[in-house]
């Protein structure tokens, strides 16, 4: 938009340093040619400029310092709010008052919390892209003024599927760490509260939105949260009084048949960051090339996937999401919006690859490389044991166990991507191992039946494969294409909604296979982990950057790792007291990962535990994290951005919380003595 077409704009919700606080967020009006009239739609315009004509790249409007500068020579007096910071980096509320300095974000209530005339003028430029939050499962309470009895059934019934929480502004897939404090399952029972939801949302369908966002609350010093699909099992995507940044809208996806970078020449995808897996899939096919993405139909790729690393069940030819990275567009703490490649903001090119998502900015989009398209084949079959009810012993069981992961080097070496599950089974008290799928690409069927017979030879031999669920053997297939074979092995929506849920993980190293002491003594760790009750969802993968891949900040501990693994439980909830509910959130952060952290003392930033002791290690690597936490502090020197176990997150708590797990139903706050985790 033309800065002309601005000179019907607002009255900035700031005052001058001589007004009270009060007046600090309160503004209404704006100054016109015919006098001061009242902020809305007919007189105020969405701040912002067109840069580009394209109008579905966020990156057509944004906002930039001729905006601001022309709303200044308006005699605006209140443009304050949204402006970007001064060029010794102080925000407006620092230079103006004290209370910007009491330690803790501000919250609803407070004095510098923005009144609801303020809110609207914010909603005015962003050209009605602010949503006051309204709890998916309030539909479902007859108290809540937006009670809907059809609209409840629907979310009931969905209540697991992860598509239904993608579409929702504020909802995510793991509703524990707001708080479940508007359940749809207890609408007749309580009263709904936001408890750890943000209280706005901007839904961003260009960058002008996120860049007033992030000044908003830069200036005023708000909580700012990041969402794209919700698809986070840390609590990363919501937060007590916050305000929310949702991506998911950000739809751009643009092939390109060559590209030439310092590192990389051939065909390239350019994905806005609501682009979700399923959608950078389809369009790979539909150009006879392979894209990179995760196992999980709804997750977005450009959000915290590929930022956190990023594994793929392409990984163990391709390398992680983030080393596919070309260039990344993102919004900064400062507002500023800014492109970060090989040439250009170098330090932020490798931050962004695999340092983590809600630390740096908000990214808006990215370029990623592409690969031919493969020939895919694989396995998949369900094994049960059990003392009873089944025809496998769980001593054999776990024999047959053993000798698969005894080959995990030489599977992953060859390209091999093992993903499955290891499940107690109450009912035949034993456990259920499902491989969905054994995935080989670039190999052929008969090339792949070849690689495996030494193994099913084993089981043969040993008797494992009398627990095979549909006969004696596994079932083979083989695609022409990485789409189809991805479709019929992962499932089209995933599960989510479960309250009573922690999981963590670890990346246990090649090196461990080159003793026989260590890798037994490993072996039998995980064995008791799962015979203690741990679920297992297990990866045999290499994650080793293809050669010529820019250095970047992935997790050092993904490089020499070739067995991933995801451990943890679910727990009833309403048969538990307190110390029960402890006792499981204990054993598995301090006991279950206790005995496998000397194995494996990594693990996958975006499927990690919450709770993890040493998560600069554990997430990113010691000497990674070390200049990541430089990074944040030139970048984001107000601590902006905040979310558990993020770079930097070590120096803020939030109020209220267990010692054992840290929701997000608190006040954020700076902590008063600050070590390195």
């Amino acid at each position: 938009m033309a800065i002309s077409s601005l000179r019907r704009a607002l009255l900035f919700a700031a005052a001058a340093a001589v007004l009270p606080f009060s007046q600090l967020v309160a503004g209404q009006t704006i100054q016109t040619e015919d006098g001061v009239v009242l902020g809305q739609r007919k007189t105020v315009a969405p701040a912002g400029k067109v840069i580009v004509a394209d109008s579905n790249a966020p990156e057509a409007f944004v906002l930039t310092d001729d905006v601001i500068a022309n709303l200044t020579d308006l005699n605006l007096s209140n443009i304050t709010l949204f402006a970007f910071p001064e060029k010794d980096g102080t925000t407006e509320v620092q230079r103006r008052t004290l209370l910007a300095g009491s330690g803790c974000k501000t919250a609803p209530g407070d004095l510098l919390w923005p009144n609801r005339s303020t809110w609207k003028v914010f909603n005015l430029l962003t050209g009605g892209a602010l949503i006051e939050t309204v709890p998916i499962g309030a539909v479902c309470y007859p108290n809540s003024g937006v009670y809907n009895a059809a609209q409840c059934q629907a979310i009931m019934a969905n209540w697991t599927s992860s598509d239904l929480h993608a579409a929702d502004p504020t909802s995510i897939m793991s509703p524990m760490f707001q708080g479940e404090t508007c359940m749809p399952q207890n609408g007749n029972s309580s009263t709904c509260t936001l408890g750890g939801f943000p209280v706005y949302v901007v839904k961003a369908t260009n960058v002008a939105q996120i860049q007033l966002a992030i000044n908003f609350a830069r200036n005023l010093n708000l909580r700012l949260v990041v969402k794209n699909t919700g698809h986070d099992f840390l609590g990363k995507s919501t937060g007590y009084g916050a305000l929310s940044i949702w991506t998911h809208s950000l739809k751009k996806l643009e092939y390109m048949p060559s590209i030439k970078t310092p590192s990389y020449s051939g065909p390239a995808f350019t994905i806005g960051a609501g682009i979700q897996v399923s959608e950078l899939y389809e369009a790979a096919n539909k150009y006879g090339v392979t894209a990179i993405g995760g196992d999980c139909h709804t997750v977005g790729v450009a959000g915290g996937y590929t930022t956190g690393g990023g594994h793929s069940p392409m990984s163990s030819i391709t390398g992680l999401a983030s080393d596919q990275v070309l260039s990344i567009d993102v919004v900064l703490p400062s507002g500023r919006f800014v492109t970060a490649d090989e040439t250009q903001n170098t330090d932020l090119f490798w931050a962004l690859r695999g340092g983590g998502g809600a630390s740096f900015g908000v990214v808006t989009g990215m370029t990623v490389k592409v690969w031919p398209k493969t020939l895919i084949s694989g396995m998949t079959f369900t094994v049960l044991s059990g003392n009873n009810k089944s025809s496998l012993a769980n001593d054999v069981f776990w024999q047959g166990m053993y000798a698969y992961w005894r080959r995990f080097p030489e599977y992953a070496q060859l390209g091999i991507h093992g993903y499955s599950q290891v499940v107690p089974s109450p009912l035949t008290d034993g456990f259920v191992f499902l491989m969905n799928p054994f995935l080989a690409p670039g190999m052929n069927l008969a090339n792949l039946q070849n690689l495996v017979q030494p193994l099913l030879d084993e089981w043969t031999q040993i008797g494992f494969n009398a627990g095979f669920v549909d006969g004696n053997h596994p079932k083979f297939f083989e695609y022409d294409n990485y789409l189809d074979a991805w479709k019929a092995s992962y499932p089209p929506a995933e599960a989510a909604g479960t309250t009573s849920l922690r999981t963590a993980s670890r990346l246990f190293p090649a090196k461990n296979w080159e003793d026989e002491d260590t890798l037994v003594s490993m072996m039998d760790a995980v064995r008791s982990v799962v015979e203690d009750g741990s679920v297992l969802v297990q990866y045999n993968l290499q994650a080793k950057a293809p050669s010529g891949t820019p250095e970047s900040a992935a997790n050092s501990h993904w490089r020499d790792a070739v067995w991933y693994g995801i451990f943890g439980t679910a727990w009833d909830a309403t048969s538990l007291d307190a110390a029960g509910v402890e006792a499981i959130n204990r054993k598995i952060t301090e006991d279950w990962m206790g005995r496998l952290r000397g194995y494996g003392p990594g693990g996958y930033l975006n499927e990690g535990d919450v709770m993890e002791p040493e998560f600069g290690e554990a997430f990113y690597g010691r000497r990674n994290y070390e200049r990541l936490v430089k990074i944040k502090k030139e970048v984001d020197p107000t601590g902006l951005f905040w979310a558990p176990t993020a770079v930097g997150s070590e120096e803020w708590e939030v109020e209220g919380q267990k010692k054992w797990l840290t929701l997000q139903t608190g006040r954020l706050c700076r902590r008063l003595r600050n070590a390195y985790v």
